[in-house]
């Protein structure tokens, strides 16, 4: 089975040190800023920001483009596995 065929997570320390660009920026969000979720086993939440980046066969898409591009759209309907850029 090709990793495409299905949604691909991300190790559990990953999620431990990614942060969102443009969170991590902030001084005003605590701390720790641009800490991320995962959602749906295949995309990156930013809470502080609102960027959602995809997780494409694994690997975590972290442009600020792409996080921008998803960003009015609701975690229950962003599509698994996320669309090919």
């Amino acid at each position: 089975m090709r990793m495409s065929d299905h949604p691909s997570s991300l190790p559990p320390f990953l999620l431990d040190i990614l942060r969102c660009p443009v969170a991590v920026r902030s001084t005003d969000h605590g701390p720790d800023p641009g800490r991320l979720r995962l959602v749906r086993d295949c995309w990156l939440v930013c809470d502080d920001s609102g960027l959602k980046y995809p997780v494409r066969d694994g690997i975590a898409i972290m442009l600020v483009e792409e996080g921008e591009k998803w960003r009015s759209t609701a975690e229950a309907d962003l599509p698994v596995p996320p669309p090919a850029a």
